[in-house]
This record gives structure tokens, sequence and C-alpha cells, in this order.
């Protein structure tokens, strides 16, 4: 069983894993709603492609369990993104499927042959330029820490996050201080669509109250990529993931049907 690595991309995550044959594997279902598209759509598109080489590769979710998810190779996941047509993509995901498109392979090939995912074409004003906005967002964290506005498994966590952009390494992160959002939590429980955006909403909901029952403060809000735009999403790291099955436990019997049991 393998787990989920997430490359950040753009603001948004590209869902990448060893599959069963030891080889490096797109996780289709998440990465394509990632960027903004219909999950669904794409997956049977490639159903009907004789290029098309998808397989089910077994990963390992934030509840210890272990599930099988549809993948590709890196071959497959390209000819996918070339097929299609960014002016029939709606306008908010538009310029996130271009940028798939153009820069996605790279990113995949440097962070499992490179061991990061740094954009080639980046000049030296830009990386500088990355550098110091690393530099003023580790400061406001800094900050954020001196009044009490983040706790330490969220500051370590985003603070290491940080340093590992500015190098293109991968963060060396206790894995209790991997940071989990609500839409992550339930992907991994194979809900799509409507049921999806649904039991996100309930779950961020029942999770946000006993996060601030237990620590007396509103959980860290960042922005990430929603359905395509980006919103202000809040964001724990696992030391709380008792708090998710807590919540879920109540949540899922709304969609005992649609989610992975």
């Amino acid at each position: 069983m393998n787990e989920i690595i997430r490359i950040p991309f753009h603001g948004s995550y590209i869902h990448t894993a060893r599959g069963v044959d030891g080889d490096p594997v797109v996780i289709l279902k998440p990465t394509i709603e990632s960027m903004g598209l219909d999950w669904a759509t794409q997956y049977t598109k490639l159903q009907r492609r004789s290029w098309a080489v998808v397989g089910q590769t077994p990963t390992t979710a934030t509840d210890g369990k272990t599930y099988e998810m549809a993948s590709c190779g890196f071959d497959t996941w390209s000819m996918l993104l070339a097929n299609i047509d960014e002016n029939k993509v709606k306008e908010s995901a538009r310029d996130l499927v271009i940028a798939y498109q153009k820069e996605s392979a790279a990113a995949l090939r440097d962070y499992w042959t490179k061991g990061g995912a740094l954009n080639p074409r980046a000049t030296e004003r830009q990386l500088d330029a990355l550098a110091a906005r690393t530099r003023a967002q580790l400061e406001a964290i800094s900050v954020a820490k001196r009044y009490g506005l983040v706790n330490d498994s969220y500051l370590e966590g985003m603070s290491r996050t940080l340093l590992a952009r500015m190098t293109g390494e991968e963060p060396q992160i206790d894995p209790a201080d991997m940071t989990i959002t609500c839409q992550e939590y339930v992907e991994d429980r194979g809900l799509t669509g409507k049921s999806m955006r649904s039991a996100r909403t309930r779950l961020g909901t029942a999770v946000a109250a006993l996060y601030r029952a237990r620590y007396g403060q509103d959980p860290q809000k960042v922005k990430r990529p929603i359905d395509g735009v980006h919103r202000p999403v809040a964001v724990y790291t696992h030391r709380d993931i008792d708090l998710f099955h807590a919540a879920w436990a109540e949540v899922s019997r709304h969609y005992a049907e649609a989610a992975k049991q």
C-alpha cells in the first residue's frame, strides 16, 4: 500500500504515488478535481481511448485504511491533458488546465527523479522573488505564533513546507504535522460531485466546532483551489485527525451509499 503524495502545483495539487509495479503514477480522481474538472467525465473519456492505460493503485487514506484508486502512468496522463480542449473548459479553471497541460509532466518527473518540482524556466529574478516571498511568509507565521494565532503543529508543518519550497526539496515533516483539509478527507472516502461538496461543507462545520472546543480559537485558513476557484479553507494537521474521525462518524450517515466503508 502507498501513501498519496501531493505535489504543490500552481495553487493546486498533483496527487501521485508508486504503482503496484513500483513505477510512479498519477492518482486520477483528486488530481482531476483539483483542476476544477469533472472527474466522471474525464474518466469516461479515458475508458473510451485505446491509448489509455488505467489501473488501480492501493493507497493509504487518512483513516489508515487502504483503498484502491484509479491511476495512470505519466504517458497516459500527458495524453489525457493533450485531449482536453481548453476552449471548452469553464473560464474559472482554464488557466489552471493550461498550466497542467504545459508543466505538470515536468513537475512529476522532477519530483520523482530530482526530489523536487521547480520550474526549469524560472529566471534568477523569479527565484529571488520566490525566496523573498517565502521569507515574508515565514515571518508572518512567526508573528502569528507570537500572538497565539497558530498552534505549534501548524507552525512547524508550514515552516518546513515553506523552507522546502525555497530549496526545491521534499519537506521533512513528522507525519502528525502534515496538513489536511476537509476536502482531502472526504475525497479519501470516494465521494464525488454533489455528494462530495455537500459532505465537505457538513464536515467542515463539524470539525471546526470540535477544533474550537479543543483550542478555544478558529482553525487556520489558507487559500486552496475549490472547484477551480481559490478560496480560504480551514487547514488542520494530522495531530487533530481524531476530530475528523469523530465528525465523520456523524456526517457519514448522510452519505452511506456514496462513501467508502
